[in-house]
């Protein structure tokens, strides 16, 4: 991708994660969401490839991959004190779980280590596949 088409992405999600947060009025919350949303972004980054809506690229993949895992290493610290507002997807399971929200959050670092980075289509897919799951984990039980 070159500079300009990254620049423009990149302003691109900032627009998306301002106008998602609109009203949130929790700083707390609002960086979760932030961290949420860079998750999300890097997935649809990924997604894009696995469906073919974008040109493979094994740079692009493990950035991304990179991006998640980066933001995975944030999770605990971010939900750590349960801050609350009317725009949270957070459930109180969360804190009532702790140990098991952050060691989802661990799996979620583990399973985007560069040290498994994407090489090809098939990597790809093996990657989603498990990420996928990990995500699922998750929401399935923290998120509103």
């Amino acid at each position: 991708m070159t500079h300009f088409k990254t620049t423009i992405f990149a302003m691109t999600l900032v627009a998306t994660a301002a106008f998602a947060h609109d009203g949130v009025q929790n700083e707390a919350v609002h960086a979760r969401m932030t961290a949420m949303e860079t998750i999300g972004a890097n997935m649809k980054i990924l997604a894009g490839m696995a469906k073919g809506q974008s040109a493979f690229s094994a740079d692009a993949a493990n950035a991304a991959l990179v991006a998640i895992s980066d933001t995975a290493t944030t999770i605990p610290a971010l939900f750590e004190a349960q801050e609350d507002d009317p725009k949270s997807e957070a459930a109180d399971e969360i804190w009532t779980n702790w140990e098991d929200f952050v060691a989802k959050a661990v799996d979620l670092e583990t399973v985007t280590s560069p040290a498994n980075g994407i090489s090809d289509m098939a990597g790809l897919a093996a990657a989603m596949a498990t990420l996928g799951g990990t995500c699922k984990a998750c929401h399935r039980e923290y998120k509103l």
